[in-house]
Order: structure tokens, then sequence, then C-alpha cells
């Protein structure tokens, strides 16, 4: 009888050792511990860019996945409510301007002086084709060439140009309104840009005479 129970026990006992298995490393906490012992503050350029938000964070875990649809649709209204419209009700600038920070690729690095918006450029032109001149252009968002002229804006003032405007100033403000994961920047969201700043790249994507249009 002694013997019958010590054999259940030792079966028992191998049983559990089989069944405890060692957790699975939390590879998510260790990209994030790396990446603070990977970088250091420098210039204007500060750690803290590597704090997300919840929804850089939720984009992030998605490795490039559609997200859920709860979750996007909770990501691009809360975007949404960002969204500020221009404080004169005035939406367009000079598109002369809006193509020079179209084609300006500074701000934000350890080597930039100046934390201020106006030292900042848009950088279109890394992601998307602007004008038919330029020949060397991003492609990781969509052509930007005739922007307006495909979306049958003639008038960028009239009443009929109106909705196209306001989602264009969304875009450009924050594109998680209307895009939980874009990869764009939130140019008014996040501080990059200025509202003057905006409107000169809305008018170089909007105005008829802009080189965008033509």
């Amino acid at each position: 009888m002694k013997s019958k129970t010590f054999v259940w026990g030792a079966a028992a006992i191998v049983l559990a050792g089989c069944a405890s298995v060692a957790p699975a490393p939390d590879y998510g906490a260790m990209v994030s511990e790396m990446m603070r012992n990977s970088f250091r503050d420098e210039g204007i350029a500060k750690t803290d860019r590597l704090v997300q938000d919840p929804a850089n964070a939720a984009c992030s875990q998605a490795m490039g996945a559609d997200l859920p649809a709860d979750v996007a649709s909770s990501i691009e209204k809360d975007a949404m409510k960002t969204v500020r419209f221009p404080a004169d009700g005035k939406f367009i600038g000079d598109w002369r301007e809006g193509e020079k920070l179209a084609q300006n690729g500074r701000g934000m690095t350890w080597t930039d002086k100046s934390t201020a918006t106006s030292a900042n450029g848009g950088n279109c032109l890394n992601c998307h084709q602007v004008t038919k001149e330029e020949i060397s252009f991003g492609t990781i968002g969509p052509s930007l060439y005739q922007f307006g002229k495909n979306r049958g804006v003639t008038d960028v003032q009239s009443a009929e140009a109106r909705p196209i405007v306001e989602y264009t100033w969304g875009k450009i403000y924050n594109p998680r309104a209307t895009n939980a994961c874009s990869n764009m920047p939130r140019f008014g969201h996040a501080g990059l840009l200025d509202e003057t700043q905006m409107k000169d790249l809305m008018a170089l994507l909007l105005d008829p005479k802009s080189p965008v249009n033509q």
C-alpha cells in the first residue's frame, strides 16, 4: 500500500512540474528598456519622445496590422476632438511659403538649435510627390500632385470647397482623426507647425494657382 502511495505521489509531482511552464518573456517591456538605455538627451532632442500616448502604443502593438474596429474608431474620435480650426476662420495662406515648408526637412533634431515651430519644416517630400517638377520624393504617402484639382476645388473660398478645405485642415492638424494609425505627423496636435505654417501648406495643396494643381 505504501509503495502505491509513493508511486502516485511521484507521478503527481512529475505532472505538476510539466504543467508549470516558465512564463513567456515580456518582449514589449524588454524593447522599451532597450530603447531607454540606447538613447540620451542631446541638444533639443529629449528622450521623453520615447513615451508613447495611447494611440501610438496601440498602433505600435498592432505592428502594421489592422486595429480592431472599436479601437480604431475610438482613436479617430479622440483625435477628431483635438482638431482646432483657425481662430480667424481663414484656412488658406501663401502657397509659395507652403512650397518652402514642403521642401524643408529641418527641425527637432539634436543639431537644430531652436524648439520654435518656426524652425520646423513640413518635410512633405519625404513621403509624398508634391509637384510634377520634383523628381526626388518619398512614396510612403500618396501623391499630392493635383490634390485640389482632383477634388474639384476651383475657388478655395467657395462654400462648395468648404468640406474638402475642412477635411484637409484636419488631415494636417491631426491625421489620426481619419486614419487611426496614420504615419503622417500630427502637425497641429503635436505643435510641430503653427497655424500660419499650416495655412501655407493648405494653400500649396488647394490654391488653383499652386504648382501642385497645375
